[in-house]
C-alpha cells in the first residue's frame, strides 16, 4: 500500500443517513452545483489517504468507485452516524480514523491537514473541531484502539459521538467562531444560499 500524505490515516465519509431534512434523499448524492455532495468531499479527501471509506445504506454501487472500501450500518432503520463511525472503525486500516459529514462540501485540504497535525500531538486520544464552545463531533479523529469503548458505549444505548468523545477525554481543534468550512448543508434551504468555494 503506497504511503498516504496523512500517514497513518484512514478517512470515512459520513453518507449513510435517512436525509430526513433532504427529503428522503440520499443526501451523498443530492447534486450542488453539478457534482453529488459527496464528490466535494472526495475531492478534498482523496489524495491525503490511501485508505477512503464511505459509510453508506443505499445506492451503493454509486459510491463504490469513489471508495478504497464500503461500509454499512450494522442495524437497519438509519440508527445515526455514530453506526456509519463504529463499521468504519472496524474497517478501517490504519491506527486512526479521521470522519467528515457528506454535507460539509466546504472543506478544505487546509483543515483536515490541520486536524491531522493536531492528533499527532497525543494520537492515543479523540481529537474533535470545536468553535467556541460548540463541538463539532463529526469533524473529528478517533484512534481506532478506542473501538471496543465507543462499542461498549453503543451497547449500553449511548448514540451521541460527542458524549462518547468526551468521556474519553477528546481534545479540541478549536476554529473560528464563523469558520464556514465545518457549515452542514443538510437542507435544499441551505444548500441553495451557499456558493462553492472559488477556484473549484
Amino acid at each position: 500500500m503506497p504511503q498516504s500524505k496523512l500517514d497513518g490515516c484512514s478517512i470515512l465519509l459520513l453518507a449513510g443517513g435517512r436525509g430526513r431534512r433532504m427529503g428522503g434523499q440520499d443526501k451523498g448524492l443530492v447534486t450542488w452545483h453539478g457534482k453529488p455532495l459527496v464528490a466535494w468531499l472526495h475531492r478534498i479527501a482523496r489524495p491525503l489517504t490511501n485508505d477512503l471509506l464511505i459509510s453508506c445504506n443505499r445506492n451503493l454501487p454509486h459510491y463504490k468507485a469513489l471508495a478504497d472500501q464500503l461500509v454499512q450500518d450494522a442495524e437497519t432503520g438509519f440508527p445515526g452516524p455514530l453506526a456509519g463511525i463504529r463499521a468504519g472503525l472496524a474497517a478501517a486500516r490504519h491506527s486512526s480514523l479521521m470522519v467528515l459529514p457528506c454535507d460539509a462540501p466546504l472543506i478544505d485540504e487546509a483543515l483536515l491537514k490541520a486536524l491531522y497535525a493536531k492528533s499527532r500531538e497525543q494520537p492515543d486520544v479523540p481529537l474533535m473541531a470545536r468553535r467556541g464552545t460548540q463541538w463539532e463531533p463529526l469533524f473529528c479523529i478517533i484512534p481506532t484502539s478506542l473501538a471496543p469503548a465507543i462499542e461498549d458505549a453503543w451497547q449500553k444505548g449511548e448514540r451521541s459521538n460527542r458524549k462518547i468523545l468526551i468521556s474519553l477525554d477528546a481534545r479540541a481543534l478549536d476554529l473560528d467562531i464563523d469558520d464556514p468550512r465545518i457549515a452542514n448543508m443538510n437542507s435544499p434551504e441551505l444548500l441553495m444560499a451557499q456558493t462553492p468555494p472559488k477556484g473549484t
